[in-house]
């Protein structure tokens, strides 16, 4: 079996500045809509277990940690009005869904990936998110990421390829570099290119010659005011891996639980008052054609 876990917060947003803006008059629930016609849709490629993270609010432990770290101020209000919204839908619709508060929905998905990843029938575990962070919870070619939109796979050699460090060495990447959209900086004058030739030869911040003159680092500019600069606010480095740690050890439950086999009664309701209750007819035809049903 392959075990797919869906960035229902990504989703959500992706619904709602991409299909929904599309029409001039989306109504209220066109992200959530789009959410659950998507999630269907993977299930009808294939998709038999899968749980959907989604930040019930946006906050979290990570914002006691760095004054700045992402929160809801600035958010579309439409938007967050419809995560609780869709995240009943989701139930309804018989999906196991995870609503986060003190951690992240990332902090799901890495916890899914890391039970169904010790499950010796799970063939692949499929994480569908372009989110860097879960980069970090990649593995050979058993954990994986998913960009839906885009259509591209990252195993760990993708992951290899595209930030210049391994899976492992993803937290450490984010540290030095910073994370615009989840709010914190970085260090000053660390880059992706100056981060990813450093972290290749050492992996991890600890592990980093404390003297610049130490690094063995081919081709490396600026080596020294690097090495000052990481030796004088590695505290505030090592602050920075933690936040964008991903926490594996959420309570989501065991890969049977994740099982979709059909919506539930109320699902109808839910459709018929988001405004498509054609959703409702397409989830049960499909659990009837995996069921062997007319």
């Amino acid at each position: 079996m392959k075990v797919h876990l869906v960035d229902g917060t990504y989703e959500l947003f992706r619904q709602h500045f991409g299909q929904a803006a599309r029409h001039e008059d989306p109504g209220p629930y066109a992200a959530t809509i789009g959410v659950l016609s998507s999630t269907l849709q993977l299930m009808q490629e294939g998709a038999t277990h899968i749980g959907v993270a989604s930040d019930h609010v946006i906050e979290s432990f990570r914002n006691d940690l760095w004054p700045g770290y992402k929160t809801s101020e600035g958010m579309p209000p439409e938007l967050l009005r419809q995560t609780p919204v869709l995240e009943d839908a989701l139930v309804a619709m018989g999906v196991t869904t995870w609503a986060m508060v003190e951690l992240e929905a990332d902090d799901a998905l890495g916890s899914a990936a890391a039970v169904a990843a010790a499950d010796d029938r799970v063939e692949q575990v499929i994480i569908c998110t372009p989110d860097k962070d879960l980069g970090q919870c990649v593995v050979g070619q058993r954990v994986v990421q998913f960009d839906r939109r885009k259509g591209e796979v990252y195993d760990a050699e993708g992951v290899q390829a595209k930030f210049g460090v391994p899976p492992t060495s993803i937290p450490d990447y984010l540290a030095l570099v910073g994370d615009s959209a989840d709010g914190f900086p970085g260090l000053a004058g660390w880059g992706a290119k100056s981060a990813a030739a450093v972290l290749a030869v050492y992996g991890h911040l600890e592990d980093i010659p404390p003297a610049a003159g130490q690094w063995e680092v081919p081709g490396l500019r600026g080596a020294a005011k690097l090495s000052s600069t990481l030796q004088s606010q590695l505290d505030l480095a090592v602050l920075f891996r933690r936040i964008a740690t991903v926490e594996c050890d959420a309570p989501v439950g065991s890969v049977d639980d994740w099982l979709w086999t059909g919506p539930t009664e109320r699902f109808e309701e839910v459709a018929a008052t988001i405004g498509a209750p054609a959703l409702a007819g397409r989830a049960r035809r499909m659990a009837s054609a995996r069921t062997g049903g007319a």
